[in-house]
């Protein structure tokens, strides 16, 4: 979705033709030629107000920028799934590319936590828009230890395309391959000169998805959804390999997670706002993906996620919280930016047991803020602001914290190392 980049590609990765950030532009070839009449009474101003109500329905048009109240009836939440089935455990056939003929973002994307204190994200993103125009992109990100500045590279693909199963992915060089087996998977890179990459990333405990498919549907009627929302985890992964940049290889051997996710709609209307969280301490791994609808479908918050050491799930489902306990206005943007938070988790053993876990704290000086909007000119940026009511920043963090578990009354603490994304977009 997702590392700003996870977030960034989910939000705006059908707007994106190549670069950086994301490019209205590639709407502008959906668009229908505007006819403005010629008068001499036609002032600039008569002029510009046509060109803008013009610009913003076709924009409305094809990237969905306006949407009815439809209300909270409107969606069918994986909630409702996981109060009798908590989670389910993925097998091979779950984590196939679904490559959906319509507006969509999938991605599958890996976050990196090496034995040295890197923090890494490789990403293969997959878009479409309106089936009739596709995109694929991958991104790699590198947050260093030592507080110096970001590596972050961004790569439009060509000639892409999947395995006839679907469970692999390719590009000029570029490659996404998931072993005979079903527990691991292979991501190699030669995309950018400024990095290199050649990971392998193990599954080292059950995948989950939360309830019985992990998938959360939008539209009034139930029977024909007009869109879906899912992510599923390999909480736990051994990592191997390196990213290479131009100051030097980094040994990312280490801990990892894995996400699969689609947003099989325009983004921008599936989620508002959005907290991501990725927890990696010495046994135990957490995470939590909680993303809070636009007020069309009541302002509807879905959190799913759960906890697992190496071997075993502990517990995982749909009744978490996400809370910005503390939050500053950021001057440049209007944004609460969080400061203080609490993340918790709730739900049950395989054998029953009661089971909560909490990180909480303060986040500390943040490790990177996206305006996800930055590479788009500024008077398009404008228009875009104005039009469809949306800003869109990811805050990320990368805090240490414990975790502190309760399983039936017996108390279990863990320091870890965490990724944190608060995103606003509308």
């Amino acid at each position: 979705m997702t590392t700003g980049v996870a977030r960034v590609a989910q939000v705006a990765q059908v707007a994106r033709v190549g670069g950086r950030g994301p490019n209205i532009f590639l709407a502008l070839a959906f668009f229908e030629p505007i006819h403005i009449p010629t008068s001499p009474i036609l002032s600039y101003q008569r002029a510009g107000f046509i060109m803008f109500n013009w610009a913003k329905q076709q924009l409305a048009n094809v990237a969905g920028t306006e949407e009815p109240i439809y209300g909270p009836s409107a969606i069918q939440t994986v909630t409702e799934q996981a109060k009798t089935t908590p989670y389910t455990e993925l097998k091979k056939e779950h984590l196939r590319w679904k490559v959906q003929d319509s507006t969509n973002v999938e991605t599958q994307q890996f976050y990196l936590l090496s034995e040295e204190g890197h923090i890494g994200l490789a990403q293969v993103i997959y878009s479409d828009v309106m089936g009739i125009r596709t995109a694929a992109q991958f991104n790699s990100k590198i947050i260093y230890p030592d507080g110096r500045p970001s590596l972050w590279c961004s790569t439009p693909l060509k000639n892409y395309g999947f395995s006839d199963d679907k469970y692999s992915f390719h590009a000029d060089g570029c490659s996404l391959e998931f072993s005979e087996d079903g527990t691991y998977y292979t991501i190699k890179s030669a995309t950018s000169n400024d990095c290199l990459v050649n990971l392998k990333v193990s599954r080292a405990a059950p995948g989950f998805i939360a309830g019985e498919n992990g998938t959360t549907h939008f539209g009034t009627d139930p029977q024909k959804p007009w869109g879906s929302m899912w992510h599923k985890f390999w909480p736990v992964c051994e990592v191997e390999g390196s990213m290479i940049t131009k100051s030097g290889e980094i040994n990312f051997k280490g801990r990892g997670m894995y996400i699969h996710a689609l947003q099989g709609m325009k983004p921008h209307h599936a989620g508002a706002k959005w907290n991501f969280v990725s927890f990696q301490g010495p046994d135990y791994s957490a995470v939590m993906m909680e993303f809070t609808t636009p007020a069309s479908y009541g302002t509807t918050v879905v959190n799913v996620g759960g906890i697992a050491k190496k071997g075993e799930i502990i517990f995982a489902g749909a009744s978490n919280t996400a809370k910005h306990v503390k939050s500053k206005v950021d001057d440049l943007n209007n944004w609460p930016e969080p400061s203080e938070v609490e993340y918790k988790w709730t739900g049950k053993t395989k054998d029953g047991k009661d089971a909560t876990a909490v990180i909480a704290g303060n986040l500390g000086p943040r490790t990177d803020r996206v305006d996800v909007m930055a590479e788009v000119p500024a008077v398009i940026k404008s228009l875009l602001a104005s039009a469809a009511g949306t800003k869109p920043y990811i805050y990320q963090f990368t805090p240490t914290l414990k975790l502190k578990m309760d399983i039936d009354g017996e108390t279990i603490e863990q320091e870890g190392k965490l990724f944190i994304e608060a995103t606003f977009i509308c």
